[in-house]
C-alpha cells in the first residue's frame, strides 16, 4: 500500500512519543505523574457546565450546525475581543468558530501555501504548527528562540532567498514552550515586517490571560487595526479549563477569515451548538473564574520553581503561560528526549522534552503544572533524586 509522502515528517510527535513512554511506565508498575501534557486538571466554571447542560434539553442544538447557526457565538466573541483589546470586529466577516485552536493553526496553511512555498516558524514552536506546514506540502524555515533573545525570532535573520519563497509567518506569545512573552513593540515589529514582505501573520494566543503581572498579554492585531495582514487564534482550553470541549476561534483580516472557513467546509461543520451556549456563558459570565484559574497556576508556579532551586537545580520562575522551561544541567542536556523517557521508566515522572518542539528546544524540559503543590515538590525531589543517580 501507497502513503503520501507528507506524512514522512509526522511520524514522530512529542506528545504521542511521551505516551507511548508514559504506557510503558504504567506497565511496569509506577504510578505516573503526567507533568509533560498541558492539559490543565482544574474544572470548568459552573455557569459553562449549566448552559452545556441545558442546550441538552434542547432538540434545536441536536442538529448539524453551520456557520450561520453560530451567529450568536461570533458576536459574542467579537464583542469580548473589542472590550478586551479595543479593536472594532465584525462578527459576520471577522470571526471563525474552530474546533480548537489546533484545527485553525493546522488548516491556515493550506490557506496561503503552495507546495514549495516557505512558513516561517518558530524553533521551538507547538507541534501543530508544523505539521500543518507538512500537510500544505511546504518548507519549514525556522527561526531560533534562544535565550540570550528572550526567546524572541531574530527577523532580520532570515534570508533574502526565503523571504522571496515566504507566505506566512507564525508566532505565539505567551509563548509554548518556552514561556516567553512579547511586548506591543516587538508585535509591530513583526506586523511591519510581515506587510513589507507580503506576509500572513499567524498569531495562535491560548495564553491571554494566563499572566502572572495581572495584566492580559498583548494582541497581535493590536499592531495591525487595520487587520491587514494578520489573523490571531483564541482558545477556550486554558483561561476556562475547556480543552476537552475543543472550542476556539479566529479573529483577523476577513480575506483570510474567509479562505480559511472554506477549507473548513470541506472537512467538518462545527461542534454541537450546547458547546457554542456554553462558550458564550463563558465569555460573558463572571470572570472570576479565570482569575483564579491564572492564580492557581502562580502559587503552583512558585512551588515548583522553589523546590526546585531547594534541591539544587535553578531554574527561571515564567512570568506566564502554564509551564516551566528548564535548561538541563549536564550530562543530560545532549539528549532531552533519552532524559524524560528514563525519568519517567525511573521514577513515574513523566515532562516533554524540549527536543519535541524543535531542534532549539534540545537542552531543554517543559514542565506542564498541572498537579497540586504538594504534588509538584514530591515530583521534583523525585527529578533531581534522578539526576543525582544519573550523573
Amino acid at each position: 500500500m501507497r502513503f503520501a509522502d507528507r506524512l514522512a515528517p509526522l511520524q514522530t510527535n512529542v506528545f504521542a512519543d511521551m505516551d507511548w513512554a508514559k504506557g510503558r511506565a504504567r506497565a511496569a508498575g509506577k504510578s505516573v505523574v503526567d507533568l509533560s501534557l498541558g492539559s490543565s486538571d482544574l474544572p470548568t466554571p459552573g455557569h459553562v457546565l449549566t448552559a452545556i447542560a441545558t442546550a441538552l434539553q434542547d432538540p434545536a442544538t441536536h442538529g448539524y450546525n453551520l456557520f450561520e447557526s453560530t451567529r450568536a457565538f461570533r458576536q459574542t466573541a467579537a464583542r469580548w475581543y473589542t472590550e478586551k483589546f479595543g479593536i472594532a470586529i465584525d462578527p459576520e466577516t471577522e470571526v471563525l468558530p474552530l474546533i480548537g485552536s489546533q484545527e485553525g493553526t493546522a488548516h491556515l496553511p493550506l490557506v496561503v501555501l503552495n507546495p514549495g512555498d516557505f512558513a516561517l516558524l518558530t524553533d521551538p514552536c507547538y507541534p501543530s504548527h508544523a505539521g500543518g506546514i507538512h500537510l500544505a506540502s511546504g518548507q519549514i524555515y525556522s527561526m531560533p528562540l534562544l535565550a540570550d533573545n528572550g526567546f524572541l525570532p531574530v527577523l532580520g535573520d532570515i534570508p533574502a532567498a526565503v523571504l522571496a519563497q515566504a507566505r506566512l509567518m507564525v508566532l505565539s506569545y505567551p509563548h509554548n514552550p518556552t514561556t516567553a512573552t512579547a511586548t506591543a513593540e516587538f508585535f509591530a515589529g513583526a506586523v511591519a515586517f510581515c506587510q513589507a514582505h507580503d506576509l500572513v501573520l499567524a498569531h495562535d494566543f491560548p495564553y491571554a490571560d494566563h499572566c502572572f503581572d495581572g495584566q492580559p498579554a498583548p494582541s497581535v492585531l493590536q499592531a495591525d487595526p487595520g487587520k491587514t495582514c494578520s489573523i490571531e487564534f483564541f482558545s477556550f482550553s486554558k483561561a476556562y479549563n475547556m480543552g476537552g470541549f475543543r472550542i476556539a476561534y479566529a479573529i483577523g483580516n476577513p480575506e483570510l477569515i474567509l479562505a480559511l472557513r472554506q477549507v473548513k467546509a470541506t472537512v467538518d461543520f462545527n461542534q454541537y451548538q450546547g458547546i457554542l451556549r456554553g462558550a458564550i456563558a463563558a465569555l460573558e459570565g463572571p470572570q472570576d473564574c479565570v482569575r483564579a484559574t491564572v492564580n492557581t497556576f502562580k502559587a503552583r508556579r512558585d512551588a515548583m520553581v522553589n523546590a526546585l532551586h531547594h534541591h539544587g537545580w535553578t531554574v527561571t520562575r515564567p512570568d506566564a503561560t502554564m509551564y516551566l522551561w528548564a535548561k538541563l544541567p549536564e550530562p543530560f542536556s545532549h539528549n532531552s528526549i533519552d532524559f524524560c523517557v528514563r525519568l519517567v521508566e525511573a521514577t513515574g515522572v513523566a515532562l516533554a522534552p524540549g527536543r519535541g518542539f524543535g531542534k532549539s528546544g534540545e537542552g531543554y524540559v517543559r514542565f506542564a503544572l498541572v498537579q497540586p503543590p504538594e504534588v509538584l515538590e514530591q515530583a521534583a525531589q523525585q527529578i533531581v533524586q534522578f539526576m543525582n543517580r544519573s550523573a
